[in-house]
């Protein structure tokens, strides 16, 4: 093992851990923003309790994403030199864009929503949580553009070993972009209603109040309608892996071979004829490339090397994310059924949903590993290697010892994210019953 080695597991580690909070802050945000708007638009007192619990739920979540995310920053500069100089001209405005726009926004309307409780006009005070929920999603438009341009640049040339951007426009309306954005973003609304049913589940196991009714009909409602955007936008998604990033494809599959009508394999030796092809060109007689064929293609185009992703973990980790992302999804639509006509939740469902808590969350980071470890061993397709990316001169104990720095660092986080998340479950909503009038503190007492 190598200072590379290392540097790869300690980047895998902490995005890893940063992204378990990155999409439940992105669905977790407008689910709050929605029950704040029901209440507005009702004036019962239910949605308000809910919207001020789930919301301390999203300002933990948000805090602690925010904390986990700076460390990604970091580690471009410690064992990432070569592929921050090289891709720094052309990630510069959308990394730009998403810190001076999109958390600028996100992080100002979410202290004005803190802070306005009756000290802001009610609509003001609504407008700001849907302004800070879009700020987390615009976030995630940026970071995922920029992503995006990682395994299929556009809008580029390069010059002296450096890519310099000619078309903004072009990484910003990147096809992989504009492909991945709703499904990862569908994916995030996923996990965030698996998380709030997964509470509601726990308390609807303990009372039988409308209030829990109600939020869990608006999770299971939100789940099923991302669940269809993930399933369409997953469509599109594997066309263009198709077209761009074959390799990945075929190694999702176990794909060695080029094949015409290309078998889908469900797990080793389990196959449905013809499907592969039919999802990736909607051609079921299409010609998918093998992993076998396409390295060799690739030796002769790049010279000498291993172009093959680690194919167990891509080929698991895919498999990981369609079996635990559907069976949450189907857990919703079972749900929205059982619960029609003003029925209760039966506990037996309500039980598995607090089981299932892990199962979208384990779908998402599955769904990242795909996506990551696919495009290996390329952190820029077709341009830039990653053993080429790494920091010249940093040794391999420099690696170990951030590596561990930061293993126990996020493990005392996740300690605490746990404590906080599960406390304040616990305790449950609070009253808000209106202060009558005569306890009311006089303006002249104020001071």
């Amino acid at each position: 093992m190598d200072a590379l080695d290392l540097a790869r597991w300690q980047f895998g580690v902490t995005t890893v851990y940063h992204f378990l909070f990155v999409p439940l802050t992105i669905g977790l945000g407008v689910f709050v923003a929605g029950l704040q708007t029901a209440w507005h638009r009702t004036g019962k007192e239910q949605y308000l309790r809910l919207t001020k619990f789930f919301g301390k739920l999203f300002l933990i979540n948000f805090a602690m994403g925010v904390v986990t995310g700076i460390v990604q920053e970091f580690q471009f500069g410690m064992n990432w030199s070569e592929y921050s100089t090289f891709v720094g001209d052309v990630f510069g405005a959308p990394l730009a864009m998403e810190a001076l726009l999109a958390f600028f926004m996100e992080s100002t309307f979410l202290g004005l929503w803190i802070f306005g409780w009756e000290r802001l006009p009610k609509k003001v005070h609504l407008a700001c949580i849907w302004a800070a929920a879009i700020g987390s999603n615009l976030s995630a438009y940026f970071i995922l553009a920029a992503n995006a341009w990682m395994k299929h640049p556009v809008g580029y040339e390069v010059v002296d070993g450096r890519a310099r951007m000619t078309d903004l426009w072009a990484v910003l309306t990147n096809p992989t972009a504009i492909a991945q954005v709703p499904h990862v973003v569908g994916a995030a609304f996923i996990v965030a209603g698996g998380f709030v049913l997964a509470v509601c589940g726990y308390w609807l196991l303990k009372t039988k109040a409308p209030m829990w009714r109600s939020a869990a009909r608006a999770a299971l409602l939100m789940t099923a309608l991302a669940g269809a955007v993930v399933a369409g936008t997953g469509d599109t998604s594997a066309r263009l892996l198709y077209e761009q990033q074959p390799m990945k494809l075929a190694a999702a599959e176990g794909l060695q071979h080029d094949t015409a009508g290309a078998p889908f394999s469900i797990v080793p030796g389990v196959e449905i004829p013809s499907l592969l092809s039919l999802l990736a060109s909607h051609d079921p007689t299409a010609t998918v490339q093998g992993t076998e064929d396409l390295q060799a293609r690739l030796v002769q185009q790049f010279g000498p090397g291993d172009y093959r992703p680690n194919q167990t973990v891509v080929f698991w980790s895919f498999r990981v994310m369609i079996v635990f992302g559907l069976t949450t999804v189907a857990l919703s639509v079972l749900g929205l059924w059982l619960t029609r006509r003003r029925r209760d939740l039966p506990p037996w469902l309500a039980r598995i949903m607090v089981l299932a808590l892990p199962l979208p969350f384990l779908a998402m980071i599955s769904g990242w590993l795909l996506s990551e470890i696919g495009r290996q061993p390329w952190t820029v397709t077709g341009e830039l290697l990653t053993a080429a990316s790494v920091s010249p001169g940093v040794s391999l104990a420099e690696v170990a010892t951030s590596l561990t720095i930061f293993t126990l660092l996020y493990g005392g986080l996740a300690v605490a994210e746990a404590v906080l998340l599960t406390r304040h479950v616990r305790k449950g909503p609070e009253q808000t019953e209106p202060v009558p009038a005569t306890e009311r503190l006089q303006p002249s007492l104020m001071y």
